[in-house]
């Protein structure tokens, strides 16, 4: 074989692995964007160094190992990301004040496509969905992260306690004294169990024609209907976050009144249902990008709406348009 056609062998051989491990980096460090560079810092990393690859595992595990440790590296300042709800108390509308931090404070969505490999065994393809919600990776974050690999390499990739041993260089019994830790951190604060979309049922569809119709409509009596009575609204950048659909229409009548007229267009994030938010463009002409909306539905109704206001970043990593038209 050629240098040329090795070279071109070994780049497929690694990018066949980009999804999944970009999936992992993601659940590791809670940033679409840090979850890329560190995939591309892996392939990099596994490029340079493949000649001393000795084949004595996988490439599979091998790229894994080097994955593990670059999140490991990026990891070692201490910082963990979060949801609004995970600092502070929930707001009344009547004391909402928008105070924003800075972008590394928080909890980032992701485009399923980018962090969902292929996978034939639904129950398998279930739980990778249900391990990128916003809420799972939230609670992740609570974790050392040494505990927060050994739980995601266990008991989301299903890798053997043996294997884990041998990526870390330690011990089965370490990884099991780990993995029960973790296990009993996030018992301590359990995500709730979200709908995932894959795929909506007629139940789950409806339910989300009827919000894009209430809330292109700024209609708040029927947005109310569709939403839980505890339901919450976060949008980060800002601290603030609302419970209630008192509080969550009270605020959307008042200092959210300029989203009156958007329109939605559907996608999907963290495997649940999203929308791209545009509102009406102050030239009067077309709509411009406001928010991704990330969408949490249980027992039927609308848990949480998380808004993520920073367009210029989400809107291109999730292909949408940058502006809408007029109809």
């Amino acid at each position: 074989m050629s240098d040329l056609a090795a070279t071109e062998d070994l780049d497929s051989r690694l990018e066949k692995h980009r999804t999944e491990l970009t999936g992992y980096c993601y659940r590791m460090l809670g940033s679409a964007f840090e979850a890329e560079d560190a995939v591309q810092d892996t392939m990099v990393r596994a490029w340079k160094s493949f000649e001393k690859f000795e084949g004595r595992s996988s490439l599979r595990s091998w790229l894994y190992r080097i994955a593990t440790n670059v999140c490991l590296d990026m990891l070692t300042a201490g910082n963990r990301r979060a949801r609004p709800m995970d600092l502070t108390a929930a707001t009344p509308v009547a004391r909402a004040q928008l105070t924003a931090l800075p972008e590394n404070v928080w909890l980032e969505p992701v485009p399923d496509g980018r962090v969902l490999p292929s996978v034939a065994d639904p129950a398998e393809r279930a739980v990778s969905r249900e391990t990128i919600r916003l809420a799972f990776v939230a609670a992740l974050q609570h974790l050392p992260p040494k505990q927060r690999a050994v739980l995601i390499l266990r008991e989301v990739l299903a890798w053997k306690a043996s294997e884990v041993a041998e990526l870390l260089d330690t011990t089965v019994a370490s990884v099991n004294s780990a993995l029960q830790r973790a296990r009993a951190t996030i018992a301590e604060s359990e995500p709730a169990a979200t709908d995932t979309a894959d795929p909506l049922d007629e139940e789950q569809k409806e339910l989300l024609e009827r919000y894009v119709t209430a809330f292109e409509g700024y209609d708040m009596k029927a947005l109310t209907a569709l939403l839980h009575d505890d339901a919450k609204f976060t949008m980060p950048p800002y601290d603030l976050w609302l419970q209630g659909h008192d509080d969550i229409t009270g605020f959307m009548l008042t200092i959210g009144a300029g989203c009156r007229g958007s329109r939605l267009l559907p996608t999907v994030a963290n495997g649940t249902p999203a929308f791209a938010h545009y509102k009406p463009a102050e030239s009067g002409d077309g709509f411009t990008p406001w928010a991704l909306q990330v969408i949490e539905i249980e027992d039927g109704r609308i848990v949480t709406m998380h808004c993520f206001l920073d367009t210029e970043r989400w809107f291109p990593l999730f292909g949408l348009p940058a502006r809408l038209e007029k109809a």
